[in-house]
């Protein structure tokens, strides 16, 4: 019974022995899952992933993109601090710092609707312009544009509209209403009204808001009912005058033109008497040659043929002469003409 125990003892230990081998073996199996040789690596390899995350949102965060027709206001802390006008990417600080806010710098049209307003004359007419704008594209009016209008174009387009229908009533009491609704276009002026109109508002909206106006024109333009009376009251009294006019004219270039015919005719007649004259001028002359050489060949004959353009002269168709026929020039009335011969001449 003294050897059993030894034995039991020498069994206990030999399995202790082998327990703590094997215990041995997996406390060092343990150890070596544990080792930070080797499981260092992979925690760092997570936070290098992660800051590399973190640098990638903070870059995509910090870049803005211009668009084209667009200008971009960078604020910082709520306050304007740079505008960015060419189009692409640029930097900035990611909010909470910095923001990027889109101003549109396209052309934009504002119509004034229709207004009554008066002419210089006293009349009233209905007018509706239009007025085509943009923000003016460079730092100070894209500012401007922001800190007056909070870069609303609808509240910009409603205060447009305000400044154009005080200008409408400013311009239109320049003009006449005859320079405005006219049937002669050479007395219609609206280009100069629209030119007034648009000195009226562009120094205003550009020192106001950053507005820089593009066009102004005038959509519509109507005449009420009262205004619609006078009008063709006035083109009625504007046509009797031109119609009186015109036929005064007509009859000051009729007797302009029967005056100047009358000269010209007295001219002709005059230049016909003066040719007359001188053609009967030469006429007598040359009957005068001719009786001479009448008288030199035959003085007989000579008297004879004068004495019929006595004749000639004194008896008319109604003329009644009582005169003796054997005194001259009536003898030859009884006598008869005499014989003629060639070497003698004139025998009676």
């Amino acid at each position: 019974m003294s050897q059993s125990p030894v034995h039991d003892v020498h069994d206990h230990s030999g399995h202790d022995h082998d327990h703590g081998h094997g215990g041995h073996h997996h406390h060092h199996g343990h150890h070596h899952h544990g080792n930070p040789q080797e499981a260092g690596p992979f925690p760092w390899r997570r936070m290098g992933w992660a800051a590399l995350l973190v640098a990638f949102a903070v870059a995509a965060a910090s870049l803005v993109q211009v668009r084209s027709g667009e200008a971009t206001v960078i604020t910082r802390f709520g306050n304007p601090s740079r505008v960015l006008l060419h189009p692409g990417l640029n930097w900035r600080w990611p909010a909470p710092f910095e923001a990027a806010i889109p101003v549109d710098l396209r052309l934009r049209t504002t119509s004034s609707g229709l207004q009554d307003v008066g002419t210089r004359d006293g009349l009233r007419i209905i007018v509706q312009a239009y007025v085509g704008w943009q923000v003016e594209g460079d730092p100070e009016h894209v500012q401007r544009f922001m800190r007056a209008v909070q870069n609303q174009p609808d509240e910009a387009a409603r205060q447009i509209r305000t400044f154009v229908g005080s200008a409408l009533e400013t311009t239109a009491s320049s003009f006449d209403l005859a320079n405005l609704v006219n049937t002669d276009a050479s007395q219609v002026h609206i280009t100069d009204f629209e030119a007034q109109l648009r000195q009226q508002i562009d120094q205003q909206l550009l020192a106001t808001y950053g507005v820089r106006v593009v066009q102004v024109g005038i959509e519509r333009l109507t005449l009420p009912s009262v205004t619609l009376s006078a009008t063709v009251d006035r083109m009625r009294a504007e046509r009797e005058t031109i119609a009186t006019e015109r036929t005064a004219i007509g009859k000051r270039e009729a007797a302009q033109i029967r005056s100047a015919a009358e000269r010209d005719a007295r001219i002709v007649q005059a230049d016909a008497t003066v040719k007359a004259a001188d053609i009967e001028a030469q006429s007598r002359v040359e009957a005068a040659q001719i009786y001479g050489r009448a008288y030199t060949s035959s003085p007989q004959l000579y008297n004879l043929l004068r004495s019929l353009d006595t004749l000639g002269t004194i008896v008319r168709p109604d003329t009644k002469l009582i005169l003796r026929t054997d005194a001259a020039p009536f003898r030859v009335l009884v006598d008869g003409p005499p014989t003629f011969d060639n070497k003698a001449g004139l025998q009676p």
